[in-house]
């Protein structure tokens, strides 16, 4: 064992600041192998399920954050952790080496990644009531500050991840390492100047070890997308930036994203960065949430938090 080289000595702190001092994280010097999960599509579909409670339960026991684009990013992230990548919760550290990377962009939609994380074992399932609470890990965007498993970026402001996603790439490429780094960004977010300088700088760099997917929900806090700032041809806009461009229609269909993702990954090592444009639906899942961008940030009252519970089946037990 070894201490993470990248984290400084504990600072001197006395009084109350001394018992949220986060102690320096160890680096197992040879991380266990990870391994793909090997869950059925039915399997996946019923943790989609629970994954919605959760988002509805957590938003709704907060009585904040963002419902909408969770519920729509749902199958995603589901089919990422749960099947696609190489990941290891018990020998999780900030490294990752061996290991497939995941990065939030668009960290307002954390209810449905807490979920996903909780539910693959990263920290227990009853911490999900903690949401949005005062001195909880879980805070409305993603902090590495509390040391949660599973978090390896802050994600407050948008338009950042892709930066870090490709600076984790480059590492492993460094260091030997052939697992892969996923990264999830808003359509919304690509109104960032950031987000292109980064495309940029991945198709410069051949980092070609790195998938990013857009939630292409078409929809974000003020409106629509084309009517809020129209991002164009977006397929050709990525492809003009040196991108292997994959475009899947049916991101709430568990088979689609699956196959989506597994042709990204047979992509991979060919001299280009990888994007799927992924069209998903803003609150799919609950009937009155969908088709519209007013759930965006909105929490369900009690009366639309049952109705919304009665739609979505309880497969997994709720916290």
């Amino acid at each position: 064992m070894k201490r993470y080289p990248q984290d400084p000595a504990p600072p001197k702190a006395s009084g109350y600041f001394r018992e949220r001092i986060t102690p320096p994280r160890m680096l197992m010097t040879k991380p266990a192998p990870a391994k793909a999960s090997s869950a059925s599509t039915e399997d996946l579909q019923r943790i989609c399920s629970q994954v919605r409670r959760d988002i509805i339960r957590m938003t709704h026991g907060a009585a904040s954050g963002h419902p909408g684009g969770s519920l729509g990013c749902t199958e995603y992230l589901v089919a990422l952790y749960f099947k696609v990548m190489a990941h290891d919760p018990s020998a999780w550290d900030m490294d990752g080496r061996d290991q497939d990377l995941f990065f939030l962009s668009n960290g307002h939609i954390s209810p449905v990644w807490y979920s996903v994380l909780a539910r693959s074992g990263y920290f227990p399932v009853k911490e999900l009531a903690t949401f949005r609470k005062l001195d909880s890990r879980l805070q409305g965007h993603p902090t590495t500050h509390e040391g949660l498993p599973g978090v390896r970026m802050a994600s407050g402001s948008l338009g950042q991840g892709l930066s870090v996603g490709i600076g984790a790439a480059l590492a492993k490429r460094l260091n030997g390492d052939d697992r892969l780094v996923y990264t999830l960004h808003g359509d919304g977010e690509l109104q960032e100047g950031q987000v292109w300088e980064a495309a940029m700088s991945a198709a410069a760099h051949r980092v070609d070890n790195l998938i990013a997917t857009v939630d292409w929900n078409g929809r974000q806090i003020d409106g629509d997308v084309d009517d809020v700032m129209p991002l164009g041809d977006l397929p050709a806009k990525w492809k003009a930036f040196g991108w292997d461009v994959l475009v899947e229609d049916h991101g709430n269909d568990m088979d689609r994203v699956l196959a989506a993702l597994a042709e990204a990954k047979s992509r991979t090592g060919k001299g280009r960065p990888v994007v799927i444009l992924l069209r998903t639906e803003m609150g799919q899942g609950v009937d009155f949430m969908m088709g519209t961008h007013k759930w965006h940030g909105v929490a369900p009252n009690d009366e639309q938090a049952a109705r919304a519970l009665e739609q979505l089946e309880e497969t997994l037990g709720d916290y």
